[in-house]
């Protein structure tokens, strides 16, 4: 006697195949680790650096003799050689030479250490923060050394905020003269950004370096009575 159909309930289950079969699930201990979320401070300096070149490129208007206001580059490029150390330091050095006054001696013989304290301290900070100069920055500027490459902080800016203070508390000029030398440094920091030779930022930053170097500069102010020796070299 024939044997009954088996109910579909009794029949076998199919084997998977192999292309069908589930993907092993991970393990907890084999999952990746998401990487760490960046910091408020982070987004912070990323978007104000952002925000830096961005700013900096729409002030760069005499980056190039066809930008928007190439014409005045010649000006500028003018203002660029009165911040440049260079004639600041060989007309210190010739005032020293030529000057008959001890205070005069003095005076010119700080102003010479001021000068050479900004350009090492620049220098420095340069070397270390190695913040590339704008890409739309023509390298014909006067002058320049290998650490020129680097855009952070404005040497111009430094030296010109510095050399300010320094001229307005030892020089006794009149009013007139003295708004002039202020317009000058002020004029001399945003002329970098409008040549595309710095960023906003480098500026901003020179000029409150300039500032604090005067009181190092007044700190270790040298006299007679301090340094002998190197005013008995002058006086000779």
């Amino acid at each position: 006697m024939p044997s009954p159909r088996s109910s579909p309930s009794r029949r076998a289950a199919p084997i998977p195949s192999p292309s069908r079969r589930a993907a092993p699930i991970p393990s907890p201990s084999r999952r990746a680790a998401p990487g760490p979320s960046p910091s408020c401070a982070a987004v912070a300096l990323r978007s104000l650096l952002a925000a830096d070149l961005r700013f900096s490129r729409q002030l760069g208007v005499c980056a190039g003799e066809r930008s928007a206001w190439g014409s005045a580059r010649p000006l500028l490029r003018l203002l660029e050689v009165s911040g440049h150390g260079v004639p600041w330091l060989a007309g210190t050095l010739y005032g020293l030479g030529r000057s008959e006054s001890p205070a005069g001696r003095e005076v010119l013989l700080n102003l010479l250490f001021a000068l050479v304290l900004d350009l090492v301290l620049v220098a420095v900070v340069k070397g270390l923060v190695r913040r590339r100069r704008p890409t739309h920055n023509k390298m014909d500027m006067f002058v320049t050394i290998s650490v020129d490459k680097y855009s952070f902080p404005s040497g111009h800016a430094t030296r010109a905020a510095m050399v300010c203070r320094f001229v307005l508390h030892h020089l006794v000029l009149a009013i007139p003269l003295r708004v002039l030398v202020v317009l000058w440094a002020i004029i001399v920091g945003i002329s970098r950004v409008m040549l595309g030779r710095h960023n906003v930022t480098d500026v901003a930053f020179g000029f409150i370096m300039g500032y604090m170097q005067y009181n190092v500069v007044k700190y270790f102010w040298l006299s007679p009575l301090s340094a002998p020796a190197l005013f008995a070299v002058w006086n000779q």
